[in-house]
């Protein structure tokens, strides 16, 4: 019996869906129905990586529009670069994002995917296109790859991956140019991916491990932030603007979940309050990992019973108490329609990534029978799941457009996304290269993107739940795999709650 098995059977007990009953098939499900097939929702989230993906593409990929791009990539270092994920609707493979899209997809089949059945190869196939592809980039010691292509030259054009003729510059860092951020960001991913393969491939998952542990050591010993060193190139698109320490708290509890070395653990205790532990910056995704490492290290206190820990449950609480609207402790926009609002610039991001949190950090609170308290005001596991869902079911069409932002299900999403392989005619039906400018006509037309870049959430609405559905609103519209990544593990929760899975 493998642990995803042992997990599925454990959490009929520790996932409680609010008060499940049984109906005449025997399965349980929650009380209370849903509009959403959470179920076709967590498929298509998934097929989305594939959409993404760069290099030779394997015959069983499903997103047949797309075919083999970036093939020469490391060449230009004597280094082999090939495959990974682009980022979001460029061809530029941006590292930093690209590991946290790793991690948190990782830490999806972690928590849940006991839940998603068929689902939970394609999610680990989704995660090892990451992970093969980050081996490579940290093959040498004491150097990183952390970006191919110039962002600047790449957004000049405007052209499918299988054409580019941009220079697909190499970007590193090492131990003279240190980026600690991505580094430690790039051994979180292989940790928690080490976890995700411990069963099912021991091998693929001790190298993943080894490697994570001699990535961290290099992020911790060369201190500094990758976008010092690389500002013109990684500026303004992914820069390290909260700083290295809350990789590096996020990094060391992932090696402590993946190692049980204590070492991690010392590391962690000695280290975390320096690194930012207790810090009010409740904004988790691609750059802040703060709020992401004190919901990790809640569970060794609140489900391990590791009590040196003990104060991050305390920090945990303080972040939920934080999205909680009406709470004491509530500092938390939402849109009119009720969707949580952190920034105009691809906000579906953070909705993604709080209601994973949120499911999470409520399965562990249900496992130890705690609450959190803000100032008084009791907040149960049940009030965490039902706050996460709202937010998933606005994101699946619950809202005042009536729009799911999640392309390809339900009856209205969006049609023109910001995303140039999606907007162009793919390779089949226009064999012939389309060049560098001439792919703009594409960015300004009003028709529908041609290719369906099926399961790919978008940036979402603005402040006042309005979605214009422009392809040159990038903001808006265009998708990105760490808005999906969290997304996974949210959908397999709520397929099996509603008895879809």
């Amino acid at each position: 019996m493998n642990s995803f098995t042992v997990f599925f059977i454990i959490s009929l007990f520790i996932l409680p869906t609010f008060s499940a009953q049984r109906n005449r098939h025997g399965r349980g499900h929650h009380v209370g129905t849903s509009n959403h097939n959470y179920r076709d929702a967590l498929s298509k989230s998934i097929l989305f990586f594939e959409g993404q993906r760069s290099g030779k593409l394997p015959s069983n990929q499903r997103m047949t529009w797309r075919k083999a791009s970036g093939l020469s990539d490391g060449s230009a270092a004597n280094v082999d670069l090939v495959g990974g994920y682009y980022d979001a609707g460029d061809n530029v493979k941006f590292g930093f994002p690209m590991a946290f899209t790793t991690t948190m997809l990782s830490w999806s089949v972690l928590e849940f995917g006991g839940l998603m059945k068929n689902e939970l190869q394609n999610a680990k196939e989704a995660i090892k296109w990451a992970t093969d592809y980050l081996l490579k980039a940290t093959a040498h010691p004491n150097t990183i790859y952390v970006q191919v292509g110039d962002a600047n030259k790449d957004h000049a054009c405007w052209e499918r991956p299988e054409d580019m003729d941009t220079p697909r510059t190499v970007l590193k860092i090492d131990s003279s140019n240190p980026g600690s951020d991505v580094a430690a960001e790039t051994a979180a991913a292989l940790a928690s991916a080490s976890l995700v393969f411990r069963n099912s491939d021991r091998s693929y998952s001790r190298i993943l491990l080894n490697r994570a542990i001699s990535v961290f050591d290099f992020a911790d010993k060369h201190r500094g932030a990758y976008s010092n060193g690389l500002k013109s190139f990684v500026c303004p698109f992914y820069c390290s603007y909260s700083g290295y320490q809350d990789e590096l708290l996020w990094g060391a509890a992932w090696l402590h979940k993946a190692t049980k070395n204590p070492r991690y653990l010392d590391y962690i205790q000695t280290n975390g309050q320096t690194l930012g532990a207790d810090e009010s910056d409740n904004t988790f995704g691609w750059d802040n990992k703060h709020v992401g490492a004190r919901i990790l290290l809640s569970k060794e206190f609140l489900v391990q019973n590791v009590k040196s820990l003990h104060d991050y449950k305390g920090h945990a609480d303080n972040f939920i108490c934080s999205l909680i609207p009406g709470s004491p402790f509530s500092s938390t926009q939402y849109t009119p329609g009720g969707l949580l609002f952190k920034m105009s610039d691809a906000n579906m991001q953070y909705v993604t990534s709080s209601s994973f949190l949120l499911l999470t950090y409520a399965k562990y609170l249900t496992f130890s029978r705690e609450y959190v308290n803000c100032g008084g005001v009791t907040i149960t596991p049940k009030k965490l799941r039902s706050i996460a869902k709202r937010q998933v079911d606005y994101l699946l069409g619950d809202n005042p457009e009536k729009m799911s932002y999640m392309v390809g299900y339900g009856s209205r999403y969006p049609k023109h996304i910001h995303h140039r392989g999606s907007s162009l005619p793919s390779v089949a039906s226009h064999p012939g290269k389309i060049q560098c400018s001439s792919g703009f006509a594409a960015l300004t037309s009003s028709a529908p993107n041609p290719n369906v870049l099926v399961g790919a959430v978008v940036g979402g609405p603005d402040a006042h739940d309005q979605f214009g559905d422009q392809r040159n609103d990038y903001e808006q519209s265009e998708p990105a795999t760490y808005i999906n990544a969290p997304l996974v593990g949210s959908l397999a929760y709520l397929a099996h709650s509603f008895g879809q899975l």
